[in-house]
């Protein structure tokens, strides 16, 4: 790969492609949900078949991770972003052109799999092309913009696609994607270096532990996705447990097996490597909570329209964006003492879901929005710091593989989290409600006392899984990150 240092215009050129790329694909999370119903009226189907459109994008995005990973460090960083950039356009107009034209609920899942291919391309680069081209210090401003970029996505998506879905129509959640991925696709074909990189060829590539890892992923997030609808007993999820159990399996044995493999599991040897890979997956993990549950609670308790809960929302965004921005300002000066600043991050979302464990019926928004402003900050001062330090610990040829890494942290921990959430809530609840006196007050008082308490429950464990989390920081040595040979 061309290994030389572009210019100061050209690597601020590459930070704003990275940056697009992560606002699209965040952006992309956060839309499609709110246009579901309306799209379940279009084509005239249960909402069981319409949450396919999210699912499908989700196995794809999970189960092609790690292996686009190991391909963008043989192919190179240009070519994966700019063929990722074309799958994810064409992909988006595909899912709001094709099936509006032919009446064709397939096609709309069929052009997912393609965005889905193509966002997972755009995700993994961003962090791999800072990487290559910056330093250290350099990197983590670079990579507080990306998070900036990520979070402005994630806040705009509800309300965005309410006000298209409702003005316009369902496909222009889609469209909304075609002009930027244009504009960012040219972009990239102007500012980003060319890769010396040999052609590429399959062979020696691992394609069978491709096919496990692909396979064990999908079967595994598909397993806890619709594992409350089927039934956790049900014999389609016990199939895609064992099935994912099995794969996973096989992927590592093939992993300590292969001449190249796609996923390096001596990276993990390093201990301070393993506990802030980690650390992303326990954060990520509780987010699932805050986001998953308090919809519930602003709309079934403090009876808040969609639109008003997606606004009270969106301050977890705010959040993360002002901390993304200081926590790439302060990295430089923190050089040898990052752990204080994951330490500060992790304590801020102990406090936020803290303030979340004490709300009641009659509890205001603005500690609703307190706890979700703790939450967000802490999540944007953790992941711009640990993010470059993984980065920064792998030889550069490797920095398409970490980063898919933590990509993956991402998407399955949420996706396991919302499961377990929802579990925890019904458990929860049933659990209460035996042990309330239901004659002690009008019954729609009682049962909003009882969920709420439910609710309490969920964020008092994420407060517990946080307090874990800071722990484990207790034992990261930023020293002992070094890039290996």
């Amino acid at each position: 790969m061309n290994t030389a240092v572009p210019s100061e215009k050209t690597l601020k050129l590459i930070i704003l492609s990275a940056a697009l790329a992560a606002f699209m694909s965040s952006l992309d999370g956060t839309i499609v949900n709110i246009a579901l119903p309306t799209i379940s009226d279009i084509f005239d189907l249960p909402s069981s078949s319409v949450s396919w459109v999210s699912t499908i994008y989700l196995l794809v995005m999970a189960g092609s991770l790690l292996i686009v990973g190991k391909l963008t460090d043989s192919i190179g960083y240009r070519k994966i972003f700019l063929t990722g950039f074309v799958l994810f356009t064409f992909g988006s107009f595909a899912c709001g052109f094709f099936p509006e034209v032919t009446g064709s609920f397939g096609l709309l899942l069929l052009s997912r799999v393609i965005q889905a291919l193509g966002g997972v391309m755009m995700t993994i680069i961003g962090p791999a092309m800072l990487t290559r081209y910056m330093p250290g210090v350099q990197r983590a401003k670079g990579l507080s913009v990306v998070v900036l970029f990520a979070s402005i996505g994630m806040a705009l998506g509800p309300t965005l696609g309410g006000l298209l879905t409702e003005y316009l129509s369902w496909n222009w959640i889609f469209y909304i994607n075609v002009p930027v991925g244009i504009v960012t696709l040219i972009l990239g074909i102007f500012v980003l270096p060319k890769d010396n990189t040999k052609p590429f060829t399959l062979k020696g590539f691992d394609a069978a532990g491709a096919v496990l890892i692909f396979a064990g992923l999908a079967f595994l997030l598909y397993a806890f996705s619709e594992g409350y609808n089927l039934g956790w007993t049900s014999v389609p999820i016990i199939t895609c447990i064992v099935l994912a159990v099995v794969c996973i399996a096989g992927f590592l044995w093939r992993e300590t097996h292969c001449a190249s493999p796609i996923l390096e599991l001596s990276l993990f040897r390093n201990r301070s490597f393993l506990l802030l890979n980690l650390v992303l997956t326990l954060m990520y993990f509780t987010l699932a909570g805050a986001q998953y549950l308090l919809p519930f609670y602003l709309q079934l308790i403090k009876q808040l329209s969609t639109f008003e809960s997606g606004l009270v929302l969106t301050v977890m965004s705010l959040g993360m964006m002002v901390a993304g921005v200081l926590a790439g300002q302060l990295y430089a000066k923190m050089v040898g003492k990052i752990r204080v600043m994951l330490l500060v991050g992790i304590g801020s979302i102990i406090v936020g879901f803290f303030l979340l464990s004490k709300l009641s019926p009659v509890s205001g928004l603005g500690i609703v929005a307190l706890g979700l402003v703790m939450i967000g900050f802490g999540l944007g001062f953790v992941t711009t710091p640990a993010s470059t330090l993984l980065q920064g610990s792998v030889n550069p040829s490797k920095s398409g593989m970490v980063s898919s890494i933590t990509s993956l942290e991402r998407f399955a921990p949420m996706t396991i989290g919302i499961a377990f959430f929802n579990t925890m809530i019904i458990v929860g609840v049933k659990a209460i409600a035996k042990h309330t006196d239901i004659t002690t007050g009008p019954m729609q008082e009682v049962a909003a006392n009882i969920l709420t308490s439910g609710f309490d429950l969920c964020f008092f464990i994420s407060m517990g899984i946080a307090v874990l989390t800071f722990v484990i920081c207790l034992f990261v040595r930023e020293s002992r990150l070094k890039p290996d040979a």
